[in-house]
């Protein structure tokens, strides 16, 4: 059985996108037209909106309230211990409560959507394994050759709210033209953390393809799972891109300075790249506990932040 989706068009641009709202609010399909032929920004699995494919394979998964994954499946928090969701294969959490539920629809219009998910009203069970209610209210808005999400995390609670907000979007490779591996990724980061076991130690050090990549890396020659960091911001802006020299299209991705970090993935099926703006690290929690830096958000009650992320074709 399918999970509800909304689909935005735009007729000036033949644009479309799709919306999982009953599967983590998952933008999993973003498609437009070029000389009447249709071709794919997002990738995602056939029949995503099933709902039975892996919630963060796919589209636009959102990761709330920790990005990335957290040691183990227990959080420490101010005494007390909550217990957490998600699996890495290692036996560590990851990406947080929201990608696999259902999100209901505040707002619909024919080129923009507007979904929300607040812990005590959705499934007041997780409020036994985190340490406060939280409300995250995603905005999908298609114009032209442009998507712009926009990202409202709200603390409803009366107690402190750490968390974290991430996207995870899967860009198809390639963009029109016919081979993935000679499409330049442009991401401009100088530094990257340290991991093992694919948790950050804490340590920041020196981004080895840090030119490359600024310039555009040649997807071939790409095999990431990092977290960068250091990032370059214009306006307070960072502009990373994907480039198809041979159908000359440039996807845009823009993401505002609540991202702090970004991780970039290459999946092994090599039909797509993300580039995932994170407003912190994994394991963020620990890490800050520990007197590392690592971009936690805590929201006093009836705090908020908001964060925005835009994604265009040239």
């Amino acid at each position: 059985m399918s999970v509800e989706v909304v689909t935005l068009t735009d007729p000036s641009s033949g644009g479309e996108a799709k919306i999982a709202v009953g599967y983590g609010f998952n933008c999993f399909q973003f498609r437009l037209e070029h000389a009447g032929r249709p071709f794919d920004v997002i990738w995602s699995e056939p029949d995503f909106e099933v709902g039975d494919k892996r919630a963060s394979g796919s589209g636009i998964p959102l990761l709330f309230p920790y990005p990335g994954r957290c040691r183990g499946k227990t959080l420490s928090w101010q005494g007390q211990e909550y217990r957490l969701e998600g699996d890495d294969g290692q036996g560590n959490a990851i990406h947080g409560f929201v990608l696999t539920r259902p999100w209901r629809v505040i707002e619909q219009e024919p080129q923009r959507v507007v979904g929300q998910f607040r812990a005590s009203v959705d499934e007041p069970r997780l409020l036994d394994c985190w340490p406060a209610d939280f409300c995250v209210t995603a905005t999908y808005q298609l114009a032209g050759h442009t998507l712009r999400s926009s990202f409202v995390v709200e603390n409803p609670d009366d107690k402190p709210l750490p968390c974290g907000l991430g996207t995870h979007p899967y860009f198809s490779l390639p963009l029109g033209g016919s081979e993935a591996e000679a499409c330049r990724v442009q991401v401009p980061a100088t530094r990257r953390w340290e991991m093992i076991d694919m948790l950050p130690t804490g340590q920041v050090v020196a981004l080895e393809q840090a030119e490359p990549l600024h310039n555009g890396l040649v997807f071939r020659d790409m095999t990431f799972d990092d977290v960068l960091s250091a990032l370059e911001f214009h306006a307070g802006w960072c502009r990373a891109r994907i480039l198809d020299p041979q159908s000359g299209r440039n996807l845009v991705l823009e993401f505002d300075q609540n991202f702090r970090e970004c991780v970039v993935y290459t999946p092994p099926h090599r039909q797509a790249v993300c580039i995932e703006p994170y407003t912190c690290v994994p394991n963020a929690v620990e890490l800050e506990s520990a007197g590392v830096s690592s971009g936690l958000r805590v929201l006093e009650p009836g705090g908020s932040f908001q964060a925005e992320v835009v994604m265009r074709v040239e």
